[in-house]
């Protein structure tokens, strides 16, 4: 078999998670930090893979947002248990009331600080970005959005200040409740077309919710580490079941 290379960024989530997965199942790849070499979003826009994490082989690649997709790509098998909805949803509601609450003591003027260098993303990003997995979510679910990275992976309007990032989170909290509510087959077995093929919308309901829950893990480390209050913690109980990656930014 060809080597396998994964493109990834510091403090992508599904970065993160596909390197351990792999790295689990024993299986080499050359790892390839795109903040770092110019050159490699180039070639990744060659093949036609216009988001991160891809996984490599040859001119050969899938969109990592999957492990399912990684799995069949490497010739691996990938079989795991995945939480209820009812307990998703649960569990989603409870997250981000946990990244609000921690959001709202973010002083403004520390809003441009970057948690993870080498990427240029700001602690406001994080905190938006946080929001727009539901968002964009929602706009799967709801509109039929297939490439939800147009939602999730804007960077955050630099005039934003906390009370706007917490007025957007009350928005999209709001949408999820609303959709779940309204929801009249909570199986969620309903297929969604999305960039990277098709998936049940329970597969990308447990992605949206561990999503959030990774960043909202890169935020609490982060206002730790600068000395602000965790009010409220984001708990084993409410992780336990997620597949939420051990490392943090990398």
């Amino acid at each position: 078999m060809e080597a396998i290379s994964v493109y990834w960024t510091t403090g992508c989530s599904s970065c993160v998670r596909v390197k351990e997965f792999l790295t689990r199942k024993g299986v080499p790849f050359e790892s390839i930090n795109v903040a770092k070499d110019p050159a490699a979003m180039k070639f990744l826009a060659s093949l036609g893979a216009r988001s991160i994490p891809v996984v490599v082989r040859g001119r050969e690649f899938t969109f990592a947002q999957s492990l399912d997709d990684v799995a069949a790509f490497v010739g691996i098998e990938h079989v795991v248990d995945v939480l209820a909805p009812e307990v998703l949803v649960e569990r989603w509601k409870a997250i981000m009331d946990i990244a609000a609450t921690a959001i709202s003591k973010i002083p403004d003027a520390m809003l441009e600080e970057l948690p993870a260098p080498p990427r240029a993303r700001t602690v406001r990003d994080v905190a938006y970005h946080i929001f727009q997995v539901p968002d964009a979510f929602l706009q799967v679910v709801n509109d039929g959005l297939e490439d939800w990275t147009v939602v999730a992976n804007v960077d955050a309007p630099p005039s934003l200040d906390t009370a706007a990032i917490l007025a957007y989170a009350d928005r999209q909290r709001a949408g999820v409740a609303a959709w779940w509510d309204a929801l009249e087959d909570r199986s969620c077995k309903r297929p969604l077309k999305m960039f990277y093929g098709v998936h049940s919308m329970h597969s990308f309901l447990e992605r949206s919710v561990w999503h959030t829950a990774q960043h909202t893990r890169q935020l609490l480390w982060w206002s730790n580490e600068n000395g602000i209050a965790i009010e409220k913690p984001l708990t084993e109980q409410i992780l336990e079941g997620l597949p939420v990656p051990k490392g943090l930014w990398e």
